[in-house]
């Protein structure tokens, strides 16, 4: 048997800018095209009107959990002015996931900011925390009956991204580059090969995070994290201490500012080896995913074992999935992912749930070709269609995973 819990969450996730559409009040809508290469978000996958549609599709396979964002830019679209509207539209959207069984997993910041926001200047600005509290205060009153918050997607990537940043605007970098892929290869690369951040700006957002955690639990009684991008790393023989230096800028500072929650989200979809140089690129290879991403399924039981072994705190596997056009292989990922997933649970690391990413085929930063989605959408007239995958993952949920084990 899996020996998961009973009450373990299985679902899949998404975000907002990347399945809403037309987010043009966000700094990513002003951004998307400053990069060659880069394509619009455009309508996206027009989630913003079909979310019930979404989730009542996740709930009919069997899912019980559904992550999805607040979009920043929406319910501020300028300073001090906050949208009843909107507020009352994510409200809707957690009411619908209540209503058909779905236990909603909200994240009130997936890497967009309103563009006022930006031009600030951002998270370095003097001011952003408290623009953040400000936005966190009152996005708290429609978050009656949510569980789960999740107060920053992927800190460590936005730190990153941050960075760059700052770089282009002091002329060292010339052009923006998506966290996602970059098109300068034939093929394109998995933004792992970006820079590891500066441990400053890592430092910054620990504080915006610790900012706002309490406000959350003490006005929602949610339980409160955030989500890291886990690289799964591992060092190439002699190269030990490298790798404890480069994990601690690229993922430990964020594991430590996690003390003091009550769960860490883990996401993992690869894994790759630090040398004397630092984070190795993934080689080419033909397994290789559509965002050049090594195939590591056991990625993810790296990243949970560490992640739990850093924090002792309860992990909740907030994305992980794989970008292919064959469906066949995501279901084989995902078998295969999973199955290190219960082992580490199994091994006494205390998993409270697995989000795949993602629920829909979507906007990945700057390009359209990566398709993680358990649901394929055309994007000429929106129409859902199912993989056989969502199917599996509905059949593996309602087994309690025990179906992995039967074969």
């Amino acid at each position: 048997m899996s020996r998961l819990r009973n009450d373990f969450l299985w679902g899949a996730a998404t975000a907002p800018h990347q399945t809403e559409g037309n987010n043009i009040n966000s700094d990513w809508w002003a951004r998307e095209l400053l990069a060659p290469g880069m394509e619009p978000s455009g309508d996206a996958v027009d989630s913003y009107h079909r979310y019930r549609e979404d989730m009542r599709l996740l709930a009919d396979a069997g899912l019980n959990s559904y992550r999805f964002g607040i979009e920043w830019a929406r319910i501020e679209p300028r300073p001090g002015m906050f949208s009843r509207a909107e507020l009352a539209h994510y409200r809707r959207m957690i009411d619908t996931a209540l209503e058909l069984g779905l236990t909603p997993v909200v994240t009130l910041h997936h890497f967009s900011s309103p563009r006022w926001f930006a031009e600030e200047g951002g998270w370095t600005n003097d001011r952003a925390v408290d623009r953040f509290v400000s936005y966190v205060e009152t996005v708290t009153r429609i978050l009656d009956g949510v569980e789960w918050v999740a107060t920053i997607n992927e800190p460590n990537m936005l730190a990153m991204m941050t960075m760059l940043q700052d770089a282009m605007r002091s002329g060292d970098v010339a052009e923006w580059k998506s966290p996602t892929v970059d098109g300068e290869a034939e093929r394109q690369r998995i933004a792992a090969n970006l820079p590891v951040p500066e441990p400053k700006y890592g430092h910054r957002f620990v504080a915006v995070h610790h900012a706002v955690r309490d406000i959350v639990r003490e006005r929602t009684g949610a339980k409160v994290g955030w989500t890291i991008a886990n690289q799964a790393l591992t060092a190439t023989p002699g190269n030990e201490d490298k790798l404890r230096e480069v994990r601690y800028a690229a993922e430990d500072l964020y594991l430590e500012g996690s003390v003091g929650d009550d769960f860490v989200g883990v996401q993992s979809y690869s894994s790759q080896k630090v040398d004397a140089n630092g984070v190795v690129p993934h080689p080419d290879h033909p397994d290789n995913t559509l965002t050049g991403a090594a195939y590591r399924p056991d990625a993810l039981g790296i990243a949970v074992r560490h992640a739990w072994e850093s924090t002792g705190l309860p992990i909740l596997v907030t994305e992980n999935g794989i970008a292919t056009a064959d469906d066949e292989r995501r279901i084989q990922y995902t078998r295969e992912a999973l199955s290190h997933l219960i082992q580490a649970a199994q091994d006494g690391t205390d998993v409270r749930g697995y989000l795949h990413w993602s629920a829909l085929d979507n906007y990945e930063w700057g390009h359209w070709e990566p398709t993680f989605g358990l649901i394929a959408v055309d994007r000429e007239t929106f129409e859902r269609r199912p993989k056989p995958s969502l199917g599996w993952l509905g059949a593996v949920a309602r087994s309690g995973g025990a179906s992995l084990t039967a074969g």
